[in-house]
């Protein structure tokens, strides 16, 4: 899962949330920043109206919420969906591990896209992080 401070930085890009089943999200209250929800039919459904997306809790799981307005949520994308909103962006990505022997090193993720007919990678500790940075430079280009 990305980190909540990338899911901000996205959305604040410009990257638009349609809320759909599986989805994950916090809540932006002090009391419930903790807190990982999911878009479910059976407990948190995305209501349309004309006044905008309402995300409803439904049952018993979420008893203190009845719902909560879509801009007061950080939806936080799954890897395969930051891969999928990276579209024809994406070139790959590679797995490094560190060999035998070597001394601080750390398993690692290259995201390669190629943004403006330049390939470029985006490296971080998980592969999640590194589409979503990728995504992120390529939000930023668009905007």
């Amino acid at each position: 899962m990305i980190s909540t401070e990338l899911a901000a930085r996205l959305r604040d890009a410009g990257l638009v949330w349609r809320p759909a089943d599986g989805d994950r999200f916090r809540i932006d209250a002090a009391d419930l920043s903790a807190e990982v929800f999911t878009v479910s039919t059976m407990t948190i459904e995305a209501h349309d109206y004309p006044t905008g997306t309402i995300l409803g809790f439904n049952g018993t799981t979420e008893w203190a919420l009845d719902s909560v307005a879509i801009e007061d949520a950080l939806w936080l994308p799954r890897e395969d969906q930051l891969r999928d909103l990276l579209r024809s962006t994406f070139r790959g990505l590679t797995r490094t591990t560190p060999g035998a022997g070597e001394q601080g090193g750390a398993e690692r993720y290259d995201v390669e896209v190629e943004l403006l007919g330049e390939a470029r990678t985006f490296i971080a500790a998980d592969p999640a992080e590194a589409y979503g940075t990728a995504l992120l430079a390529l939000v930023e280009l668009s905007s």
